[in-house]
């Protein structure tokens, strides 16, 4: 099936109709979106990060979760598959391809099921509108990044600290140097690397055209990354969509903090779902490179406002101190999804 899930959208297979091995499984992938080919032409994929993206869904085998979801980032012109990251929006399209698919049933006006993040190990509960016995797509919910409104989705993150690095602060700190600049560099759902704009020499709210056609700006940008992917526990992150990188500065429309996301060479229009998660959680540590310049509300219950080029990302943190340690619990919001369609692809193998 082709969803749209939050402001990205792809293909959803189940676990069952793809090759158990992953070279076999990337391929059909590959051919499926449409190769290496940066148009895709010749296969289903948009031409965009946000719209060469795939999702495997199976029944789960652990006893905290329902469904398994493996996310998988078809690379735009690179002819390979990245499994290394989440996809939050991705993940939003996964209970009612479920439901769709007969993999779980309805269970009154609200369907809810605990997600299996296969790709960092964490669980994600979501819940779905479900009346009149199907998948309700239509509502009052607005999304910035997609037109219209649509039924809400609830996404309720559990325990993402560390989801990919094996801590929130992977580094060990909260404020790093790399190649003179100050970085943060967090993992709350997904690896991001936080950076002042400012310290680039942008000032963070250009257009998105703007920032991808400056070169040095993205040079500079990969630099960091690569050092930072070591430190981050991550590897060689040469060939990885990990760490992304966050360009922030003092918020524009009212909101917490204003965002320009690479990921990993090319400006995100909007922000991703758990990337948002991670910028906010950067934003309410004190000592982070977002000190000063972020809006932060008091009390353990945070609603942040992540801004990005297209609108803006609400992030509920629930927060607790424990021996003078902040500690997200729990990490919600709200997305919308649509099934575009369902049937047959055709692949080159």
């Amino acid at each position: 099936m082709h969803l749209r899930g939050g402001s990205s959208k792809g293909l959803y297979f189940t676990s069952q109709d793809l090759p158990p091995e992953s070279t076999d499984r990337d391929q059909v992938l590959l051919s499926a979106m449409g190769g290496a080919d940066r148009r895709q032409i010749d296969g289903l994929g948009g031409a965009d990060p946000l719209t060469s993206k795939a999702a495997i869904v199976g029944l789960s085998e652990r006893e905290d979760a329902d469904l398994d979801y493996l996310f998988l980032q078809v690379i735009v012109g690179e002819d390979r598959v990245d499994t290394s990251p989440n996809c939050g929006n991705i993940l939003a399209g996964v209970v009612p391809f479920a439901i769709e698919s007969g993999l779980i049933t309805i269970q009154g006006k609200e369907t809810s099921a605990v997600i299996h993040m296969v790709n960092s190990g964490n669980l994600c509960e979501v819940i779905v509108q479900t009346a009149d016995d199907q998948v309700n797509y239509e509502g009052d919910v607005k999304i910035d990044g997609v037109p219209g409104t649509s039924a809400p989705i609830v996404c309720n993150y559990l325990e993402t600290a560390g989801s990919a690095t094996g801590a929130l602060l992977p580094t060990g700190k909260i404020k790093d140097h790399i190649n003179g600049i100050d970085v943060t560099c967090i993992d709350n759902g997904m690896p991001v690397v936080v950076i002042r704009a400012e310290d680039l020499g942008v000032s963070g709210s250009e257009p998105r055209d703007e920032l991808n056609s400056n070169e040095g700006l993205k040079a500079q940008l990969e630099q960091i990354r690569l050092v930072a992917g070591p430190m981050m526990n991550l590897g060689d992150v040469a060939n990885k969509v990990v760490p992304k990188m966050s360009l922030i500065s003092a918020p524009q429309t009212g909101g917490s903090i204003n965002t320009r996301t690479f990921i990993p060479h090319v400006c995100h229009a909007a922000v991703g779902v758990l990337g948002a998660v991670s910028v906010a959680t950067a934003c309410i540590l004190d000592g982070s490179v977002a000190s000063g310049i972020a809006i932060t509300p008091s009390g353990d219950q945070k609603q942040m406002s992540i801004e990005h080029p297209t609108g803006e990302f609400s992030v509920s943190l629930d927060t607790e101190v424990i021996d003078d340690e902040l500690i997200v619990k729990r990490s919600g919001i709200l997305r919308t999804a649509r099934l575009l369609s369902r049937g047959e692809v055709y692949v080159q193998v």
